[in-house]
């Protein structure tokens, strides 16, 4: 059976709906970069999602092709995940989408070495000529967190933060967002076969001592 990382790891794909603390170690990924409102058919977000997919099923199939990755087992691809922020807030502000900058990812398997990726890049560009130089590989070490599953719209995603934020404050903690931690989401439901209403999101803010 196909290795499922929300399976194996369920402290960090399937958090319970209420707040809690957890500390998240390094991990590599595929990402791209950009900014603007995610809900724009014809924006940025929209064909980083595509950059991303495009490369992350051609290491997932790379077992059938002449190219072997050492380690390499049968995996099922990780759900997408987000870091947004902005430039004058802490967090996001939901009315202005358009001023969202992202890195969009998905997690890649311990085994895939960035010599391994390098190969998916030019192995994808080729195959479906497509531009793919905006996919890098990302290593990030997010450390302690606070996080919650979110239930419902994403424009009902401050209700869940006020709830962590108030968890942390009462356990002695503070939001720690910056340049360099991020608001992270973590979509766990594909919005073409799922009602808004019972969307699953991961939502994780760093968190440090008060």
């Amino acid at each position: 059976m196909a290795f499922d990382y929300k399976k194996e790891y369920k402290e960090f794909y399937l958090p319970k709906d209420k707040p809690e603390i957890i500390e998240i170690p390094l991990m590599n990924f595929i990402a791209v970069r950009g900014k603007g409102d995610p809900n724009d058919d014809e924006g940025e977000y929209k064909k980083a999602a595509n950059l991303l997919y495009g490369i992350a099923y051609t290491i997932k199939m790379s077992y059938k092709g002449a190219y072997k990755i050492d380690g390499y087992y049968e995996y099922v691809v990780p759900p997408l995940e987000g870091f947004w922020w902005m430039e004058d807030v802490q967090g996001v502000d939901y009315g202005r989408k358009n001023e969202f900058q992202w890195i969009s990812i998905i997690r890649l398997p311990d085994f895939v070495m960035k010599e391994d990726f390098d190969w998916a890049i030019a192995e994808a560009t080729r195959k479906k000529k497509e531009d793919y130089s905006k996919v890098e590989f990302l290593t990030y070490e997010e450390g302690l967190c606070v996080q919650c599953m979110h239930i419902g719209l994403f424009d009902d995603e401050p209700e869940t933060v006020r709830k962590m934020d108030d968890f942390i404050v009462m356990n002695g903690y503070e939001t720690d967002i910056s340049d360099k931690r991020y608001h992270h989401e973590i979509y766990l439901s594909d919005p073409r076969k799922c009602s808004p209403e019972k969307m699953k999101t991961v939502i994780r803010h760093p968190i440090k001592k008060r």
